[in-house]
């Protein structure tokens, strides 16, 4: 497993490589001028400097191995920097100062380093879109292995009436419901999330729970239709083989035969699901986080493709990419983890 591990990591450098290629070109070929927006009163000339600044003076293959340069290179050195001198975790290390002052990758719009702006977004999509990815999941599970154990029940039909309503109902209608109902209407939750909001004691926590429940609920309900409808399925064709009548002949009880085996190799397919699943989580929920004004990494990548800031895009596409890359090995690994006869060296 470890060989495996290492040889995926390091065929996985090429693929990122080609992948940031065909991103780099295809952005190259968008309409759209970063200058547009810079006052007429400004001469000709300083316009030209500033392109020169963004390095947009030069051709595109040097554009991208610079831009490519700044990603594998400037922007890890920055990060290590950042965890041995200013986290809690690694802070105890001696300073690494890997990161020498070269030009880091700058938006067009702010005129600041992508990833600064990166890392104050993540936190807002992790307290919304990460928890309704857990909660999502902490319930499609036990609802999928409860409908499939107890087929056409009452529950099998309730669940899969809901699961459809999830499927259907998409989150630009539900969201405005929501608010409309619970906001308008009942007055118990803010319908927009507020992402000043810090949270030091009890009654800052208690708001920052109550503004976050309405996100939660639209993004967990999409989440929990379609992990539940996976769950069922897996199980229902697990519950039929040879391996579960034999291990109730053995005399098993029906919690160990179910909730062990059959759930066991009922969670391979559904891994791969929740695994290429993840990286959503940092891309967060678009129409959710502009529905709420969330200020989440979906929200910077809308914003930014109308502003035409084609590193900022480049570099969020650029790591959802690499994040789908990375939880694609994380799955193959919980395969062999989850059934002994998977081998992969």
């Amino acid at each position: 497993m470890l060989t495996f591990t290492i040889r995926r990591l390091i065929l996985s450098i090429p693929t990122l490589i080609l992948i940031s290629f065909v991103i780099f070109m295809l952005l190259q070929l968008a309409p759209g001028d970063p200058m547009a927006q810079v006052p007429l009163t400004v001469p000709p000339e300083v316009k030209q400097q500033m392109r020169e600044a963004l390095g947009l003076g030069e051709p595109v293959l040097v554009q991208y191995a610079k831009w490519l340069r700044q990603v594998f290179l400037l922007e890890p050195a920055v990060f290590i920097d950042w965890l041995t001198r200013d986290t809690l975790l690694l802070g105890w290390l001696p300073d690494t100062s890997l990161y020498s002052g070269d030009l880091r990758v700058i938006s067009w719009q702010t005129r600041s380093p992508v990833m600064e702006i990166v890392m104050q977004r993540i936190p807002q999509t992790l307290w919304v879109v990460g928890l309704a990815y857990v909660v999502g999941i902490l319930i499609a599970i036990p609802v999928g292995i409860y409908s499939a154990y107890r087929q056409y029940s009452v529950f099998d039909q309730a669940g899969t009436f809901v699961t459809m309503i999830g499927f259907s109902i998409p989150p630009f209608f539900t969201g405005p419901l929501l608010i409309v109902i619970f906001s308008v209407q009942l007055g118990w939750f803010p319908s927009i999330y507020d992402t000043t909001h810090v949270v030091n004691d009890w009654d800052s926590f208690m708001v920052q729970l109550s503004q976050m429940i309405m996100p939660v609920m639209v993004l967990a309900l999409q989440i929990t239709a379609q992990f539940s409808r996976y769950m069922r399925a897996s199980m229902l064709d697990n519950l039929g083989q040879d391996y579960v009548r034999t291990a109730r002949a053995k005399g098993l009880r029906e919690a160990i035969v179910v909730n062990v085996h059959v759930l066991r190799n009922s969670m391979i397919p559904v891994v791969t699901v929740i695994a290429l699943g993840v990286p959503a989580i940092f891309g967060g929920a678009i129409i959710t986080e502009n529905v709420f004004k969330v200020n989440g990494i979906g929200q910077l990548l809308i914003t930014s493709l109308f502003a035409n800031d084609l590193p900022m895009v480049m570099t969020l596409t650029f790591i959802f990419a690499a994040l789908i890359v990375l939880f694609n090995l994380v799955a193959d690994v919980l395969y062999g983890l989850l059934d002994p006869r998977i081998r992969y060296d």
